[in-house]
């Protein structure tokens, strides 16, 4: 039972820290470079832990994202909804694909999430698509490697002890 709290523990805090990459003040060109740090934290989480990392969970941090962000309430919990339950329906494979083909799926999961946020916002008000609107997908699937290990190390870090 201690276990479970302390699991999921650990994935809340990682998923606190990814908003707070997300929020974070960065400078003038790396803002525009930013990820989606909470939804590829969710992926993990979603892939590895399927049966603790859901779409409700996706859901409710798709709602907090929203509010952080100051986006139409909705918006980040739909898209969240959306590739989470992509990612529940092949976490199997997505589990036994090599680093490289994982990053592939990631640059499309991620590639959809801004197409659907643009969407959205779009319906709102008419926008224009601008080449830096793009750069998120390119910049999260290259941190792809590195925050698989490491949220690797910190869901087997338990295992080791």
């Amino acid at each position: 039972m201690m276990n479970n709290y302390y699991s999921f523990g650990r994935i809340m805090l990682t998923i606190i820290m990814a908003m707070c990459l997300r929020i974070a003040p960065w400078p003038g060109f790396l803002a525009g470079m930013n990820p989606d740090w909470v939804l590829l934290v969710l992926i993990y989480w979603s892939v590895a832990v399927p049966e603790r990392v859901g779409i409700f969970h996706a859901w409710t941090i798709g709602l907090l994202t929203d509010v952080l962000t100051g986006r139409v309430f909705g918006q980040y919990a739909l898209t969240y909804t959306l590739v989470i339950y992509v990612c529940l329906m092949l976490h199997k494979r997505l589990r036994q694909f090599p680093l490289p083909q994982q990053e592939l799926f990631i640059f499309f999961c991620l590639l959809f999430s801004q197409i659907l946020l643009f969407w959205l916002k779009n319906i709102q008000h008419p926008a224009q698509l601008q080449a830096s609107f793009w750069l998120p997908v390119v910049t999260g699937t290259v941190c792809w490697p590195l925050i698989y290990m490491a949220l690797r190390r910190v869901r087997l870090s338990r295992r080791r002890k």
